[in-house]
């Protein structure tokens, strides 16, 4: 039992030094001042990803496109591969139920 005990009441500590060391976190102020990256000063709103965030999104796009159109083909041929497999075999059927005498 006594192991029990200890199990039960190391779990509350963590738990609780896990709860503290959030709140410790959540609390805490920013720094002052607050940091800057860049020396940029104009409106932040014009700030843009320019032609290579352009290039990117439209190669991605152009990938996109080519793949639904890629997976619509491969569809549409499986299943007119079965359609004419079915055919086949209704025809093959048909032949043998014919060529039998009763």
């Amino acid at each position: 039992m006594p192991l029990l005990t200890s199990t039960i009441l190391s779990t509350a500590v963590l738990s609780d030094a896990a709860l503290r060391a959030g709140v410790w976190l959540t609390t805490s102020t920013t720094p002052s001042p607050s940091p800057t990256f860049g020396s940029y000063t104009g409106d932040e709103d014009l700030i843009t990803p320019g032609w290579i965030g352009f290039a990117i999104t439209f190669l991605i796009m152009v990938a996109t496109v080519l793949l639904v159109l890629d997976m619509t083909r491969r569809v549409r041929r499986t299943r007119y591969r079965s359609e004419i497999r079915e055919r086949l075999e209704a025809e093959a059927a048909a032949e043998d139920s014919a060529g039998k005498p009763e």
